[in-house]
């Protein structure tokens, strides 16, 4: 979906069309969720500082969000999606990828099925919608993202090689700012002169990821498109108004959010044998600590001693507070059943943000 937070709103209330918004939290902790594409020229992005966004954009109309209202509208665009096949995994309430290799009318060109989506989508929700459509994960999403808002672009097959080449490698999955920047030291800026790098090579400097780039720059991704998921864990965080250290302040927060984390394992029903614990400091160094026990944890008593075990292992002093706290259980790597990953030759659709 294209602003889908922000398009919902401005539906909603037909005064913020045509005018830059961002939804989230006017507060001095907080972040942008969506921000209209009115607000986008100026520079206004999602996950940016409600503070640094008001900057970009002096005119800029914060609307609170309403989660409520955003899932009955994710609920009417994912019926539109079964209407042609079963086979949707969801990444978000406005994205997911479609495998429409098979579809239930019987439509052979995937490029026709995702006109008709996003003609329904815009008749039943009147909002618009972006697709990307080719032959697996990695190009349909960079399709998706080629022609926003109200975009449809097609990666066929015998033109993907060429695409890729000339892609910039901040476009490519999994690539962030820091692995751009570490890329960008060793010469890498397209697609193609990530392909000229042996697989040797990108596994010693990125790992297990490094196999991904590997494929992903000869336009090879194995994964499937899976309709149904296994929760592999459960998990809460907070932002503080203000940056704490005081130990005293920690274990009052750190109750808090066991007691927070306790309620969502009671509600999903999970139980996991790893506790994690998040901290994100001041100067935004993000750290956590795990721990794996024998035996399954999803009660208070259980996960607070752990809980205070992990984040006594952390340095919080008053030269180095933290600003968020964050916990979650998850199921250990013993717990996970293998999981296949055929290569499907056509037909992926890639509806995003």
């Amino acid at each position: 979906m294209d602003a889908f937070f922000a398009s919902v709103e401005q539906l909603d209330n037909p005064s913020l069309r045509g005018k830059p918004i961002a939804v989230g939290y006017d507060g001095p902790r907080g972040v942008v969720s969506t921000a209209s594409y009115e607000a986008r020229r100026f520079g206004v992005h999602s996950a940016m500082s409600m503070a640094q966004a008001h900057q970009r954009c002096p005119g800029l109309i914060v609307v609170e969000s309403h989660f409520g209202r955003y899932k009955e509208v994710s609920s009417q665009i994912h019926e539109v999606f079964h209407e042609y096949t079963d086979l949707v995994e969801p990444l978000s309430l406005d994205e997911a990828f479609l495998d429409v290799t098979e579809n239930k009318p019987g439509i052979p060109l995937a490029q026709d099925i995702a006109k008709e989506i996003k003609r329904k989508i815009h008749v039943r929700t009147g909002l618009t919608a972006s697709a990307g459509v080719s032959y697996n994960k990695f190009l349909a999403k960079i399709a998706s993202d080629h022609r926003k808002p109200d975009g449809l672009f097609v990666i066929h097959p015998d033109r993907a090689q060429d695409f890729i080449d000339n892609l910039p490698v901040e476009r490519f999955w999994g690539v962030g700012h820091r692995t751009a920047e570490k890329m960008h030291f060793m010469g890498i800026f397209t697609g193609r002169q990530l392909r000229e790098v042996s697989r040797r090579r990108l596994l010693e400097v990125f790992g297990k990821t490094g196999q991904l780039f590997y494929e992903f720059a000869r336009g090879i991704d194995q994964r499937a498109v899976i309709s149904e998921y296994e929760r592999k864990s459960v998990g809460c965080e907070h932002t503080f108004e203000t940056d704490i250290w005081r130990k005293s302040a920690l274990l009052i927060e750190l109750h808090h959010t066991v007691l927070e984390l306790e309620q969502r394992l009671q509600k999903a029903d999970f139980a996991g044998r790893t506790l994690t614990l998040k901290v994100k400091y001041s100067d935004f160094q993000l750290v956590s600590r795990s721990q794996t026990m024998p035996q399954k944890i999803f009660k208070k008593q259980e996960i607070l001693p752990l809980a205070k075990q992990l984040i006594a292992q952390l340095d919080i002093t008053a030269d180095h507070p933290i600003r968020l706290l964050g916990l979650a259980v998850s199921k250990s790597n013993a717990d996970e059943p293998p999981v296949g990953s055929p290569l499907w030759e056509e037909g992926w659709l890639e509806f995003d943000d």
